[in-house]
């Protein structure tokens, strides 16, 4: 009697981790937004994301489709993402005064804009930093509920079941953190237009030097 390998099946292997790399590339922007939406921090949300799909594919045997698969991930990376927010608070708490709790990791580059217009580029960019440091600044609770319901647009009842509060309280937090940000958004762009079409510093300079240049050319 042949003896049975105990070894797994290398290219059955290889083909669970090629269906499954799929499933990452197809989750990957809502699962960092996700996590990155609660540790405002991307370094830390890209090892959150990791750590968070390496327990989802543990767990896949388990998965019984009660729930859509993208609410099931979302439920894993915003728990282990609320994990690290909760070790974080920790360590802040025993930190001595004046201790450093760590530098804090620089935006991620932008991508780069196809618009073949640099200044409309800018202006994009500008923008979106400005978006997502309002995002940042809204409150623990409100953030990740803002980022699901608007940027990623689930339901009431998926981040309910992603987040695993109720209904209502996504309903409430995402209501008043929209009209944070609107506020905020509202606050930049009235102090915006106070500075729009500046004619300060070397603009100014410039004018002024051609008009006195013409001037003593021109005239008698």
């Amino acid at each position: 009697m042949p003896r049975m390998s105990t070894k797994p099946d290398t290219a059955a292997l290889r083909a669970e981790h090629a269906a499954f790399a799929q499933i990452m590339r197809s989750h990957n922007q809502r699962l960092f937004r996700t996590a990155r939406a609660i540790l405002r921090d991307d370094a830390e949300a890209e090892d959150a994301l990791q750590e968070a799909y390496l327990q989802a594919y543990r767990a896949l045997p388990e998965f019984r489709g009660e729930a859509a698969l993208s609410t099931w991930l979302v439920r894993i990376v915003a728990n282990e993402a609320l994990g690290r927010l909760r070790k974080r608070a920790r360590r802040a708490q025993v930190l001595p005064f004046g201790a450093e709790a760590g530098p804090n990791p620089e935006d991620a580059v932008m991508d780069e804009s196809n618009d073949a217009q640099p200044e409309r580029a800018a202006a994009r960019a500008q923008a979106r930093r400005l978006i997502e440091t309002r995002i940042d600044a809204l409150p623990d609770s409100f953030r990740a509920v803002f980022v699901l319901r608007a940027i990623e647009e689930l339901t009431v009842e998926e981040t309910a079941a992603a987040l695993g509060i109720p209904e209502p309280t996504v309903r409430t937090r995402f209501f008043r953190a929209r009209a944070l940000l609107r506020e905020a958004l509202a606050t930049e762009l009235d102090l915006g237009m106070q500075d729009a079409f500046g004619f300060a510093g070397a603009r100014c300079d410039r004018i002024v030097a051609r008009v006195l240049a013409r001037l003593e050319t021109e005239l008698p």
